[in-house]
C-alpha cells in the first residue's frame, strides 16, 4: 500500500479496498432495505429502528425498546414479502434491541 501526504474521502478509500468496498455496499444495502419499507412501519415506530447488518441472506434491524420490538415481529411477515418482491434476497430477519 502506498501511503498518501493528503487527504481522500470514504468513497475513494472504499473503492480502492474491496474490504471496505464490500462492507461500503452492504451498509447502502441495508439502508435502502429500510427505507423501502418506511411505507409498511407506522409512523409512531420510524423512530426505534436502525438499519443493521447484512449477513447473507439474513438481515438485522435494531430496535430501540422491547415494545418496539414485539410490534416488529407482527410486521415481519409482510417485511419479508415486500423485501422479496423488490428483488432483495432476505430469508430472515432477526430483530436487536438496542437501548439508548
Amino acid at each position: 500500500m502506498q501511503r498518501r501526504h493528503y487527504a481522500i474521502t470514504l468513497e475513494q478509500a472504499s473503492q480502492e479496498a474491496p474490504t471496505l468496498a464490500r462492507l461500503t455496499a452492504l451498509a447502502n444495502e441495508s439502508r435502502e432495505r429500510l427505507q423501502s419499507l418506511q411505507a409498511l412501519i407506522p409512523t409512531p415506530l420510524h423512530a426505534q429502528v436502525q438499519a443493521g447488518p447484512i449477513e447473507g441472506d439474513t438481515w438485522c434491524l435494531l430496535v430501540r425498546s422491547n415494545a418496539a420490538a414485539n410490534k416488529f415481529r407482527q410486521l415481519l411477515p409482510a417485511f419479508l414479502a415486500h423485501l422479496r418482491s423488490k428483488g432483495w434476497e432476505v430469508s430472515a430477519i432477526r430483530l436487536k434491541i438496542q437501548p439508548d
